[in-house]
């Protein structure tokens, strides 16, 4: 848990359960309340001004889906509560954004929890945000925290009557929820896959900075994946063995599906945290060696430049009699044969011995 989310926690202290109080940010200026209501032979689309419009829906022969896009309404939520006769401790889950993707089952109906991952916007590596769904026998209300989300597919598929989604019961339509959270997983990962590839090869040929701030961006991406992903295992395991009541025999196999890809999506999150601590491994790695290179060429350097040192050093001595002081021929073939020799040999020998 971030510090923000412990200091937002901090503002139900002393509260007593059921207490109504938004935790998290208000990612939509006014709740947007939209419905679907359908069946085989119709489906029927609106934006409604009042959360009172949703309550025919409750005792309607068909199946509606009521998606509410802002939670920070105590109102709303509240309204919503006492029409579908939700639990209290629900409808404060439901506005606290801060949930771990979960299961309940109330007899009446069931409560979902899950985590939505998007691309974000510019800026934004990824914009994570809680979708909470109350599934009832023929109903199901979803709470999104902002507009936009990743079911356009699943509304264009309940309009033109695609698949089975129009054939099939609330519990169907769970089903597609979740399986639209879960597969757009994937669709991050083929992105984080591409940077992967872009980063093996610049840890290799040319680290720099900026490349390290690009693996702890990966990480963080990795920890909220991780963090969304891996609840939902046992969760979908439950609806997969048909322990909820309100989950058919027939749509349970479509659970199971949804409980593999959940799988896969681990595994894949797994492959990549192990990639990016390997290109961290990498990425210092290669830093050591360029360091080591520097090095070697310095070290090399300064070998050969010693002797020369000392011998410049002695004759820069003030001493009288010094016997190649009076040769004529001392400082230019003497004293820079003797040098340019020196450093000959000094070269011949780290070549010898593979030092450079």
């Amino acid at each position: 848990m971030t510090r923000i989310e412990m200091i937002r926690r901090s503002r139900k202290a002393g509260l007593p359960p059921g207490s109504l109080v938004h935790l998290g940010e208000a990612r939509a200026a006014r709740p947007t309340i939209t419905i679907l209501d359908y069946d085989e032979s119709q489906v029927r689309e609106e934006v409604v001004a009042t959360v009172e419009e949703c309550f025919p829906f409750k005792e309607s022969p068909t199946v509606t889906w009521i998606n509410i896009d802002g939670v920070h309404q105590a109102e709303i939520i509240e309204a919503i509560g006492g029409h579908f006769g939700i639990h209290p401790l629900v409808l404060e889950d439901i506005m606290n954004t801060a949930q771990r993707p979960k299961m309940e089952d109330f007899d009446d109906y069931l409560f979902v929890v899950l985590r939505m991952l998007t691309s974000g916007r510019e800026g934004v590596r990824i914009e994570e945000e809680q979708v909470s769904m109350l599934v009832g026998a023929n109903f199901v209300i979803s709470f999104q925290e902002k507009q936009g989300d990743v079911f356009n597919p699943l509304r264009e598929r309940i309009r033109k009557a695609k698949g089975r989604i129009r054939k099939s019961g609330s519990d169907y339509l769970a089903y597609a929820l979740m399986d639209a959270i879960v597969d757009n997983f994937f669709i991050l990962f083929e992105g984080i896959g591409e940077e992967l590839e872009a980063l093996e090869e610049e840890v290799v040929s040319e680290p720099m900075p900026v490349t390290l701030q690009a693996i702890h961006s990966l990480k963080r991406d990795m920890v909220h994946i991780r963090r969304s992903i891996w609840p939902l295992r046992e969760m979908v395991a439950g609806l997969a063995r048909a322990e909820a009541a309100l989950v058919s025999e027939e749509v349970t196999p479509y659970f199971r599906d949804v409980h593999d890809h959940v799988i896969q999506v681990i595994d894949t999150t797994e492959t990549c945290r192990d990639m990016i601590s390997g290109l961290l491994d990498i990425y210092l790695s290669s830093l050591s060696n360029r360091m080591n290179e520097v090095m070697k060429v310095l070290t090399v350097i300064a070998t050969i430049f010693i002797p020369l040192t000392f011998i410049a050093g002695v004759y820069g001595m003030n001493f009288q009699h010094m016997p190649e002081l009076g040769w004529s021929w001392a400082y230019p073939w003497g004293f820079w044969g003797l040098m340019g020799g020196v450093a000959a040999a000094m070269v011949v020998y780290i070549k010898h011995n593979h030092w450079l």
